[in-house]
């Protein structure tokens, strides 16, 4: 990627951007307005999944936990916004360090999904907790970074 696509990627977006999002949506409550509003702005967003993100705090015993809840929580807003978008779990872990990627159902769902973007029209990762499953798709297929944006 040239550094001037690098620069014209950085530049807020026209029209209807492809994108996911990536949340420990149990964590604290602004998550659930992100996800409402990521699903509710037709004209802005195209939703192509949602991924649960690990976190560990009083809300949760582990990683793992706070993972697995954020993907419940996840599910239960879909269903009340009677909304249907794919979700994947993410990390039960964070990075153990910076080059061994956490491998989850998130991190190969977002290699796969950026294969099929470029540079000039890139996805759109939208990270709003831990950024493990990002940066285990980075580590897992570091040539997929020119296909995304990533907002964290």
């Amino acid at each position: 990627m040239t550094d001037a696509q690098r620069m014209q990627n950085l530049t807020v977006p026209t029209g209807v951007i492809d994108a996911v999002l990536d949340t420990d949506a149990f964590n604290e409550v602004d998550d659930q307005f992100a996800i409402s509003l990521f699903l509710r702005m037709p004209e802005r967003v195209r939703p192509l999944a949602l991924y649960a993100a690990p976190f560990y705090n009083s809300n949760s015993s582990g990683p793992a936990d706070g993972m697995e809840k954020s993907y419940l929580e996840i599910q239960k807003i879909l269903q009340f916004m009677n909304e249907t978008v794919d979700v994947f779990k993410g990390s039960e872990t964070y990075l153990p360090d910076e080059h061994t990627p956490v491998i989850s159902p998130a991190a190969l769902d977002l290699v796969e999904k950026a294969k099929q973007y470029s540079s000039e029209k890139p996805l759109y990762v939208v990270a709003i907790g831990a950024i493990t499953n990002v940066a285990s798709a980075l580590l897992i297929e570091p040539k997929i970074a020119d296909n995304m944006v990533v907002v964290w």
